[in-house]
C-alpha cells in the first residue's frame, strides 16, 4: 500500500506570528525612512532624490538593526539557534527559509561584517550628501551599490553551486517572500541607483571635456 500524499499546509502553518511582527518591523523601518526624507529633504527635492533618500534610509536601518542583531548573535561562539530574546526568534524564523542563518555560517557572518559595519555607515554619509544636495554622492552610491550586489551575489551564488542544500523553498513565504523578495530588492533598487548616478557622472564629465576641449 503506497503512503498517502502530505496533507497540504494551513495558512496557520506557513504564516505564523513571528512572520506578522517579522514582517511588521521591516514595515515600521520603511515608515521612518518615509519619514526621515520628509525631514531632511527640502521639498522641492526630485523625485528621483526624495526616493534615493527614502531607500538609503531603510537601507541603513535594515543593516545595523536587524542584520546588526544577526551579527551580535552570531559572533563570540553565539548562534541565532541557541540564544533567547525577540531578534533570535525573528532570525530562527529566517534560518527556517535559510538554514545557514541559525548557525553562524562563516561566509554569512563575514558578509554580514562588511554590511553592518561597512554599507551601513555609508548610507549614513551619502544620506548627508543626499541632504546637503552634494553630487559626490553619486560616487558613493556606486560604490555602495557595487557591494550590495556584490555581497547578495556571494550569500546565495555558492549556495547554488552546491545544490542549495540549506535553502528550503517548500513554503511559498520562505521562498517568495523571504528568499527571494527580501533579497531581489537589494539587487533591483541598486541597480537602479547605479544606473542614475552614471548618468549624473558621465554626464558632468562629458561637460567637463568639452570645456577643455574649448579652451
Amino acid at each position: 500500500m503506497s503512503p498517502s500524499p502530505p496533507a497540504p499546509k494551513s495558512l496557520s502553518d506557513i504564516f505564523t506570528l513571528t512572520s506578522a511582527y517579522s514582517l511588521g518591523g521591516v514595515l515600521a523601518v520603511y515608515l521612518v525612512a518615509l519619514l526621515g526624507a520628509k525631514a531632511c529633504l527640502p521639498k522641492n527635492s526630485r523625485r528621483v532624490e526624495r526616493w534615493t533618500f527614502i531607500w538609503l534610509a531603510f537601507d541603513a536601518l535594515i543593516h545595523f538593526i536587524f542584520e546588526g542583531s544577526f551579527l551580535y548573535l552570531s559572533i563570540f561562539g553565539r548562534q541565532v539557534n541557541t540564544s533567547s530574546g525577540a531578534f533570535a526568534v525573528m532570525w530562527r524564523e529566517y534560518a527556517a527559509a535559510d538554514f545557514r542563518w541559525g548557525f553562524s555560517d562563516p561566509t554569512v557572518v563575514a558578509l554580514e561584517l562588511l554590511t553592518v559595519l561597512g554599507a551601513g555607515p555609508l548610507c549614513c554619509y551619502i544620506l548627508l550628501l543626499l541632504a546637503r544636495a552634494d553630487p559626490a554622492r553619486h560616487y558613493w552610491i556606486v560604490v555602495l551599490c557595487t557591494a550590495e550586489i556584490y555581497g547578495g551575489w556571494m550569500t546565495f551564488c555558492p549556495e547554488w553551486l552546491t545544490g542549495s542544500k540549506n535553502l528550503d523553498t517548500s513554503n511559498p513565504l520562505f521562498l517568495w517572500v523571504y528568499l527571494f523578495f527580501m533579497n531581489i530588492i537589494w539587487v533591483i533598487v541598486p541597480l537602479a541607483l547605479m544606473v542614475d548616478s552614471y548618468g549624473h557622472i558621465a554626464r558632468a564629465l562629458r561637460q567637463q571635456a568639452a570645456k577643455t576641449k574649448d579652451n
